[in-house]
């Protein structure tokens, strides 16, 4: 796990031994977040999502951590195979006063296996101040080693 200075970006890597473009196409279907999730919080995209996602793509996801609750995601960085992050919040009237982390994978291809960084980026969260204290970022880094572990096993075999 590696945490910048104040603790808004939190991140984990893992090299996955498949080519850039098979990991970024599960990443890039929303459809496949379910799968892929390592909190186990991911149900399943809502109707209307995108096929595969494009930069300012939107999706909702049904979501359950204790109680289920819905999330709207939009894409803000897209660079095929390297790069994509989509920014979250409540799908409800709250989304207007919560919410705003961003989910971001980084893809690096080398010697025939490509690097994947996943990271969870706080620093555009309306609730940064409360997510940045206790265990959030060690869990959330638990969390993302999970999936980077999904991930593998989905695109190595």
């Amino acid at each position: 796990m590696e945490r910048n200075a104040d603790g808004t970006v939190v991140s984990v890597e893992r090299v996955i031994n498949a080519p850039a473009s098979a990991i970024f196409a599960v990443v890039a279907d929303a459809s496949r977040h379910p799968e892929i999730d390592g909190s186990g919080s991911v149900i399943q995209v809502k109707p209307g999502a995108p096929e595969r996602l494009s930069l300012g793509a939107q999706f909702g996801m049904s979501m359950k951590m204790g109680l289920p609750y819905s999330m709207v995601n939009t894409v803000i960085e897209f660079e095929q195979d390297r790069r994509i992050a989509w920014q979250a919040r409540p799908s409800s009237f709250f989304g207007r006063f919560v919410g705003g982390r961003i989910w971001r994978y980084e893809l690096e291809e080398e010697d025939g296996a490509t690097r994947v960084r996943e990271s969870w980026d706080i620093t555009q969260d309306k609730q940064r101040s409360l997510l940045k204290r206790g265990k959030v970022g060690e869990q959330t880094a638990r969390n993302m080693t999970k999936t980077l572990e999904r991930l593998a096993e989905i695109t190595e075999s």
